[in-house]
């Protein structure tokens, strides 16, 4: 029976109502599963599956220390850690390492080795336990060399070093629990008996890395071989003894800073003439400590900013030196500033007819050169960054303690004020004994009552004391002390004679002058 033309009709209707309503359901259907992404879950669960799959196929598992941390701001303790442990294993001829770097060791007649890229050396740990590492490189990412990271893409452009460790899984336990710390710890240890001391400067550039490789770093260094300890340093005994106790304090003092909740660190200042041994306490402190110099130039360093890198950038066990610091800059220039300012601020309003003066040579050359603050020094001390790291002493010399701000040279940033004075006749005794080897002699007493009418700096009187041709001996040496002490006497003398006859005229003139 053939069905009527107005039921046909209706069929088609509803067919079109049913599909439509499947399209819309569809359509909420699969915007829900999108929203619950749904292909984020489908690829979770297989990418867990291929891990099962792969742990069957490779069992052996990776971890990689990167020379960098922090974003790239400061090398990784652990990453040259890692390579110092590594060297027993490089010089090992079973290890098979064909491609060597080698650096200077502390032994002048020997080297230390380390990997070159794409070597592989095994270990094998407690007897059972073998484990591979890799030491490897990759470019910097374009990104990366574009934005410059912190260093405004200093470090940006060096490659990216690493130290890829392989093992076992069944080994898991054994290597992160105890093999990973004793390798840190064996590294350590191995640093400190290769460790050669340094002498940094904050001059920017390409310099030869512990890795052997040419890096970008804000520093550069040389071997520190100053000569100078507190055993042949001219100060009297007992505050020679002084300052030896407490570098003693702070470089076993990190609990106790830790329990009062303060960075590991200790400030100086050494002040005093010319000549009085400044630098050479420097180089005496270190000796004693053992530790590297960061010599900074501060008239070099352009910011704020770059100041603090060059900080975090140190090491630990490290002092940093800022010699000269009332001449490095001038750090209360904004305050002097102010009073040239509002003093011309006063001319202008007297003279506001007169035209503007063009800017001075020195106002143009200060706009030029370094933009650090007082501010960026006094955070450079004991700001935030200032406890990056830890056990870093921090010296400031001057010949002019009066000049320095304030807050500068309080307690608490540099904590222990050491006055560098004229040679005194402690002083005198001790030199006597270093440069020509007595303990006594007849010309001792002219000396000592000498030194108290006179100002002679221990560079002064050691240079009197040194021996300058094959007959000169001790009675020579000291003849010749006695001479230019007397002559400093009586320079003084005529000096303050000049003094008071220019003094004594300066009041008759005054008083003809009220007549």
């Amino acid at each position: 029976m053939e069905a009527s033309p107005a039921a046909s009709a209706w069929s088609s209707v509803n067919s079109g109502i049913v599909l439509s309503l499947a399209a819309v359901l569809w359509t909420v259907v699969w915007n829900s599963l999108q929203s619950l992404q749904l292909h984020h879950l489908v690829g979770r669960h297989l990418a867990r599956h291929a891990r099962r799959l792969a742990a069957v196929v490779d069992p052996y598992l990776t971890v990689t220390v990167a020379e960098h941390d922090g974003g790239r701001m400061k090398r990784s303790d652990a990453y040259r850690e890692v390579q110092a442990y590594l060297h027993r294993a490089t010089c090992d001829a079973s290890a098979g390492v064909r491609h060597l770097r080698a650096e200077p060791a502390k032994n002048p007649d020997a080297f230390v080795l380390s990997m070159a890229d794409r070597e592989e050396v095994a270990d094998v740990f407690r007897g059972g336990v073998t484990v591979w590492w890799l030491a490897y490189s990759t470019p910097p990412r374009e990104d990366d060399a574009g934005s410059g990271f912190y260093w405004g893409s200093r470090a940006a452009r060096a490659d990216r070093r690493f130290y890829r460790l392989s093992f076992l899984e069944r080994d898991r336990d054994v290597v992160l629990g105890e093999y990973l710390p004793h390798v840190r710890r064996e590294g350590r240890a191995a640093m400190v008996r290769n460790r050669q001391r340094k002498l940094f400067t904050n001059l920017a550039g390409d310099t030869w890395g512990d890795d052997g490789g040419w890096c970008e770093s804000v520093w550069s260094h040389v071997v520190f071989e100053h000569p100078k300890t507190f055993d042949t340093l001219a100060m009297d005994p007992a505050r020679k003894k002084d300052i030896m106790d407490d570098l003693d304090a702070f470089r076993n003092g990190k609990e106790y800073y830790a329990r009062v909740g303060r960075a590991w660190k200790r400030g100086y200042l050494l002040h005093g003439p010319p000549g009085t041994g400044k630098s050479t306490m420097i180089a005496a402190m270190a000796n004693y400590l053992d530790y590297d110099i960061y010599d900074i130039e501060l008239t070099s360093v352009r910011t704020n900013t770059d100041l603090r890198k060059l900080f975090i950038e140190t090491t630990s066990k490290s002092i940093i030196v800022i010699e000269d610091i009332d001449c490095s800059l001038d750090l209360t220039g904004k305050r002097k500033n102010k009073k040239k300012k509002d003093a011309a601020a006063a001319k202008n309003d007297t003279d506001g007819d007169k035209k503007e003066s063009p800017p001075s040579e020195e106002e143009e050359k200060d706009k030029e050169g370094s933009k650090v603050t007082l501010s960026g020094v006094l955070n450079f001390i004991d700001g935030l960054w200032s406890a990056c790291g830890g056990e870093r002493i921090i010296v400031f010399t001057t010949n002019h303690v009066e000049k320095l701000d304030p807050a500068l040279i309080r307690r608490g940033r540099m904590d222990k004020h050491i006055e560098m004075s004229y040679c005194g006749f402690e002083a005198f005794k001790f030199l006597a004994k270093v440069y020509l080897g007595i303990d006594a002699h007849h010309l001792f007493d002219a000396v000592r009552a000498l030194l108290r009418d006179v100002d002679m700096t221990p560079a002064d009187v050691a240079e009197n004391l040194t021996p300058k041709a094959a007959g000169d001996n001790a009675d020579t040496c000291l003849a010749e002390l006695v001479k230019e002490l007397e002559k400093a006497k009586a320079d003084k003398a005529q000096a303050k004679g000049k003094a008071a006859a220019a003094a004594a005229a300066e009041e008759e003139v005054d008083g003809d002058d009220d007549e």
